[in-house]
């Protein structure tokens, strides 16, 4: 089908959608924005609004960006960036549910979920198929690894590995074991991650120093391991950590 505008739905010059766009009644596509094909914006939605910056200059040249086949639901709102020439980014295949946001300069991988009212704070980025539960809060700069599934009115201050499961404040339970199935991971890459997540959490001594000393070892080869040893060597913020109990409960599976 072409893309429909809805009566109501405010599209404003300079918007550029897809193929097989739907902006719904009542919703807001600023001049700002570029969607892809196929992307679903509900009513009361608004993308592409200024930064919730005080600093910011609204003559500043900056935009929102979102993926192919990405669906919007009601309210939502995506900032746009606070750089000139730059872009608030989501990917491909999102689900934004209800009343969810993405603050300014957040760069959002494919396949994601954020859950009713799920909340990202300027410069938060996350990984992809990472599930953002209901209320849940990023705090700003933070980095969301790929495959991560954070609980409902989950708050995250710290930095979050790949691949686990993150509830309460920074609080680590264990491997996101069923997220890693669904996605087809073999048995000997969840015996990998298992042991690297040992290696880094529960070695003692400093988890940035434990992650690359596993990965300079050459003991893990499945990309997934290296990746997940990988991340531990970027970002400016500290980790979230994990639960010696979370891991003793997964060992008894």
């Amino acid at each position: 089908m072409a893309t429909v505008i809805h009566p109501t739905a405010i599209v404003e010059p300079g918007a550029q959608l897809g193929t097989d766009c739907e902006i719904m009644a009542h919703a807001i596509v600023t001049r700002h924005c570029t969607l892809g094909d196929r992307v679903v914006v509900h009513p009361f939605a608004v993308l592409g609004g200024d930064p919730q910056y005080l600093k910011f200059d609204r003559a500043t040249p900056t935009g929102v960006r979102i993926g192919s086949g990405s669906v919007i639901r009601e309210h939502v709102t995506i900032n746009r960036s606070i750089h000139a020439g730059q872009a608030t980014v989501v990917g491909e295949n999102c689900f934004f549910m209800a009343a969810s946001h993405a603050g300014h300069d957040c760069v959002v991988g494919s396949g994601v979920v954020l859950a009713n009212t799920a909340l990202l704070a300027g410069h938060v980025s996350v990984g992809d198929n990472t599930f953002m539960g209901g209320g849940s809060a990023v705090h700003q700069f933070c980095r969301i690894g790929e495959g991560v599934m954070v609980a409902g009115h989950a708050s995250i201050t710290r930095d979050v590995a790949p691949y686990v499961m993150v509830a309460e404040r920074d609080d680590v339970i264990g491997l996101n074991a069923v997220g890693l199935r669904r996605r087809g991971a073999a048995r000997a890459v969840m015996v990998e991650l298992k042991n690297a997540f040992q290696a880094v959490f529960f070695t003692p001594g400093n988890i940035r120093e434990n992650a690359a000393a596993a990965l300079a070892s050459g003991r893990w080869t499945a990309e997934e391991s290296r990746r997940f040893l990988g991340f531990f060597a970027d970002g400016k913020r500290s980790f979230a950590r994990a639960r010696r109990a979370a891991t003793e409960a997964e060992d008894t599976e």
